[in-house]
């Protein structure tokens, strides 16, 4: 068995092709049984290709190609097995090895420190860290803030950087002990497999512990506390605040400031010079200050902010949008919720709100016109037997939208202790992409921020997301009486491509009507 040949996987019924997306391997490189070599992209998802041998890889199809399932890929010659395994090291990567050969002159100066040379294959070795895989849909991160400076030593599983997708921020840790190559800048976009730094192995572990020893105590002293106990984005926003990280409460795990901690910090007054001396944006605080002036700014977009645009204008130019409106006398929610709602906590242990009288109302009505819980799939029409309900939650970040799983099997306390779970791991930025996936229809509250009418757009590849408003008094008619009621209007925006006109309009009714009499909701009518 001299050659293995590593052909495309079949990997779904209706998937007939693949594009590659990137080699996290280079042509020559020795490979491991199971390693990761590329990442293959379908019209669904995106999924990594592994290695089916060890040995040496000879790549047969670049990086864009579009290849038919069961095409070849690449092959694996695992006849020079024990050679190249003898050695991975200096197969990791030759090139750059030998050129820091010579740098290994100056090695006798530290002549007590020469003990370490029993392993000099590992002393100058580059470890290319890349752009891990985060998610299926997505394709790029982008770098928010490195917690160490090129040319810093580095500890196995250090917290390097900070990353932020279209959908959440994650911490990137060491993949090795060495030295740090910073590659990509602060505010850099990159690809997922492209290099984001590299380690020199052991290249301040052995011959560097002297000058290593004195600089490591001031390192952490004074930023220590900052690094361990702070995130990098926190750390830059109470920086620039002036406020020092011991005098705020941290959120996260263990005490650590987040970026929404730091964000309600205030300001101090009394490290007022601080930011005069910063003498990179006089001309700023100058221009502002001068009266009659207009002042202008840029800042680049976020990549969640990004993504928000660039899917919500392919939502209005790929579905035919319309929306209904109805209205709902909110009383009988009311007063059902104010006389239940201390015991309810004292027993739940969770505030009774009106949200889950809306997920409940609107999981039965999804049951009544399943239609409005479907969505096209090329030719096809897609119905879901289960509802799970996207909600729309607003972060310092941006718009999130988690997904409550199996809704209708759920009790008004178990909706609640959700909406609370995913809502406090949306502020704090740490929801996981199986979190933010896979949702049926959505809810959105606008009437949070005062919003009284609206048409939300839809969130594809759903057919449906319905919009809830504030709740405000008017003057209605009740059997031939004119009254004052607390009125909130709804917005259904739906694909017409999907969903009928009748079947917008009878499902928006038929919320009404369970949420006007919510004695349904319990006796399932």
């Amino acid at each position: 068995m001299a050659e293995i040949e590593i052909k495309v996987p079949p990997v779904g019924e209706s998937i007939t092709e693949v594009t590659i997306g990137n080699w996290f391997k280079n042509d020559g490189d020795f490979v491991k049984l199971d390693e990761v070599i590329c990442g293959l992209d379908s019209d669904k998802a995106t999924f990594e290709l592994t290695a089916e041998s060890e040995g040496v890889l000879h790549i047969k199809a670049q990086e864009g190609d579009t290849l038919s399932i069961g095409d070849l890929i690449a092959t694996i010659d695992a006849s020079g097995n024990g050679a190249v395994a003898s050695a991975p090291a200096a197969e990791k990567a030759p090139a750059p090895v030998a050129a820091p050969a010579p740098a290994a002159a100056p090695a006798p100066e530290k002549a007590e420190e020469k003990a370490p040379a029993a392993a000099p294959a590992a002393t100058g070795e580059v470890y290319e860290m890349k752009v891990p895989a985060v998610g299926e849909s997505i394709t790029e991160v982008t770098i928010a803030s490195w917690s160490k400076k090129d040319g810093d030593h580095v500890e196995l599983d250090e917290i390097l950087c900070e990353l932020e997708s279209d959908k959440a921020t994650f911490e990137l840790p060491s993949e090795a002990v060495g030295t740090l190559r910073i590659v990509g800048q602060e505010g850099d976009t990159l690809a997922i497999g492209a290099v984001i730094c590299k380690i020199e192995v052991g290249a301040s572990t052995g011959g560097a512990a002297a000058p290593s020893s004195a600089p490591a105590p001031a390192a952490e002293s004074d930023k220590g506390y900052t690094e361990k106990h702070t995130s990098p984005v926190a750390a830059k926003i109470l920086a620039e605040k002036g406020i020092d990280p011991k005098d705020v409460n941290g959120s996260g795990s263990g005490g650590k400031i987040m970026k929404d901690d730091a964000l309600k910090a205030g300001a101090k007054p009394a490290p007022a010079p601080a930011p005069a001396a910063k003498p990179a944006t006089p001309s700023a605080p100058a221009k502002a200050a001068a009266p009659g002036e207009r002042g202008q700014r840029r800042e680049k977009m976020s990549s969640l902010r990004k993504t928000i645009a660039r899917r919500l204008v392919a939502v209005k130019s790929e579905t035919a949008m319309l929306t209904t409106f109805n209205e709902v006398d909110m009383k009988p929610v009311m007063d059902l919720r104010n006389k239940f709602k201390d015991k309810f906590k004292e027993k739940h242990e969770v505030g009774l709100g009106f949200m889950s009288f809306f997920v409940k109302a609107v999981t039965v009505a999804l049951k009544d016109f399943p239609v409005v819980n479907a969505y096209i799939d090329g030719e096809e029409l897609v119905y879901n037997d289960y509802a799970d309900i996207s909600i729309a939650v607003s972060t310092p970040r941006g718009l999130v939208v988690p997904v409550i799983r199996n809704a209708e099997d759920l009790s008004f306390s178990a909706i609640e202790k959700e909406i609370v779970r995913l809502a406090v791991r949306a502020r704090d930025g740490k929801l996981g992409m199986d979190e933010m996936t896979g949702g049926t229809f959505t809810i959105t509250n606008g009437g949070t921020f005062g919003s009284m009418l609206s048409t939300p757009i839809i969130n594809a590849p759903q057919s449906a997301i319905m919009g809830m408003h504030n709740i405000v008094e008017r003057a209605v008619v009740v059997n031939g009486e004119i009254v004052i009621r607390p009125i909130m209007y709804l917005a259904l925006s739906y694909d017409h491509r999907t969903i009928d006109g009748k079947d917008s309009v009878s499902f928006l009714v038929r919320v009404k009507q369970l949420l006007e009499d919510p004695m349904r909701l319990l006796l399932d009518m």
